[in-house]
């Protein structure tokens, strides 16, 4: 599904946090949205999930402004897993999964259907968890329970799927788990995926494209390859820094050596 942002203007109140910006995502790509804290990356991932209103602009899901979409049409169309989530009660990993299929489901507390429940099932396959099912999601260690959130994210079997910041507070390996997870369900299922994420050799690795921002504008957009130079890091986050290519990737990666002093707008992280 082709999802495209025209001249969008968004905040909160009335502070606009980005303006008049435009951006099409590549469909069947993962794109990491990168940028210093306060850019508006959240924002703008907030803004096309409609968690915010916008201020003027549009947001289309192929061609389809999202406004017109009632909910549950939506949460047919696009997932999102937001930042730091938490579950309400001692929920399994079952339970919290099959939560995912609400949007496919008549009414409140319906019945799981067979397709509900062979949903879930594949979705806990998918993410690693079927031998955790039943234990409580408040039982499991950090990048488990980011596994079970993404898990019930992909069971609302959208064709797109939005993580905001989906590696904060993991340490290395549990970080590698998930974005790994995240390549495999881009490669695999072929689901567009737009997240939000901090450190920028994982966003070179992983992501197919790169939309580095600045004080709510879009300063660089392009493949890794394209726009990760040194330029576009000493201009977004004020570091001067060594590009190398990995070997074993073959993406850019890059050493930081020093910080220049850059004004950066408050505003969402």
């Amino acid at each position: 599904m082709q999802l495209e942002v025209k001249n969008l203007t968004a905040g909160y109140g009335d502070t606009k946090i980005i303006e008049n910006l435009n951006l099409t995502i590549p469909e069947g790509k993962v794109t990491a949205l990168i940028g210093a804290n306060g850019c508006g990356k959240s924002t703008l991932l907030k803004t096309i999930c409609r968690i915010i209103p916008f201020m003027g602009g549009e947001v289309l899901l192929d061609g389809k402004r999202i406004d017109s979409y009632d909910t549950r049409q939506l949460a047919k169309q696009m997932a999102i897993l937001p930042q730091n989530p938490t579950a309400l009660g001692e929920l399994t990993v079952r339970e919290l999964v099959m939560y995912g299929r609400a949007p496919h489901q008549g009414k409140l507390f319906a019945r799981s259907t067979k397709e509900d429940k062979e949903i879930v099932e594949w979705a806990l396959k998918e993410t690693d968890l079927l031998e955790f099912a039943d234990r409580g999601i408040n039982n499991m260690s950090g990048g488990q329970r980011q596994r079970a959130w993404i898990a019930m994210a992909i069971a609302q079997n959208t064709d797109i799927l939005f993580l905001d910041e989906p590696t904060s507070f993991l340490d290395v390996s549990h970080q590698m788990d998930v974005l790994h997870l995240v390549e495999h369900l881009n490669k695999k299922y072929n689901k567009t995926i737009i997240m939000v994420i901090h450190e920028l050799n994982e966003a070179a690795r992983f992501a197919d494209y790169l939309v580095a921002m600045k004080k709510g504008c879009i300063m660089y957009e392009g493949t890794p390859h394209e726009i990760f130079h040194n330029d576009m890091l000493m201009d977004v986050f004020g570091i001067d820094s060594h590009i190398m290519n990995d070997p074993r990737t073959n993406r850019p990666f890059c050493i930081p050596y020093s910080v220049k002093a850059i004004n950066h707008d408050v505003g969402e992280v």
